[in-house]
């Protein structure tokens, strides 16, 4: 870890002042989503949720929202592909990633990194921790925005894809570089435009 602390002393400034700018650029769009939203369901806008991050730190993560407000009645859930609680608009923000924009303010708090382990709800980390081994190590960077995870592997809806993304996580843990985080972005982009043909 120690060999990594000036990348990411260095990170941090830069990816800020990169949040902001995007987040000015983007916001056209935001509103755009924001009343497609409103219009098409009841609810709030943006959906706030626990998640946890760098030691294991807990903070709020901001997404539009995608599904139907009582969608967690019964609690916590995974969530999966053809979700039936996820809303007609959440669908097409989902495909396009278009819901997770908005973490650019997580960015810019500092909560995030553009790049780095996906930051997972507690009450899913508390069970991954007892049933996964070493689990816990992906909390010894800030989590991302995207990541070697996320690019290398299909969306996570079990334990069984939690454990085969740790090891993604652990090899972005060991060697992760600006080179490395800037071919994660390229793909990410790459991957972006795939999913929305």
């Amino acid at each position: 870890i120690k060999r990594h602390q000036s990348y990411e002393t260095i990170k941090r400034p830069i990816e800020g002042f990169l949040a902001v700018i995007m987040f000015i650029i983007l916001s056209p769009l935001f509103i755009l989503i924001a009343i497609l939203i409103k219009l098409t369901s009841s609810g709030p806008i943006i959906y706030r949720q626990l998640r946890v991050g760098r030691m294991g730190t807990k903070f709020t993560l901001y997404k539009f929202r995608t599904m139907k407000t009582d969608a967690e009645a019964n609690g916590p859930q995974w969530s999966g592909k053809n979700d039936e609680r996820i809303t007609l608009i959440g669908k097409i923000l989902r495909r396009t990633h278009l819901d997770e924009f908005i973490q650019l303010i997580n960015i810019i708090k500092g909560d995030l990194s553009f790049v780095g382990p996906r930051p997972e709800r507690p009450e899913f980390v508390k069970d991954l921790e007892t049933t996964i081994p070493y689990y816990e190590i992906r909390h010894l960077i800030k989590p991302g925005l995207t990541g070697w995870a996320q690019i290398n592997y299909r969306y996570g809806a079990s334990i069984n894809d939690s454990y085969q993304k740790l090891q993604y996580d652990i090899y972005y843990l060991k060697n992760r570089a600006a080179i490395l985080d800037i071919a994660i972005i390229i793909r990410t982009v790459k991957l972006f435009f795939i999913n929305i043909e």
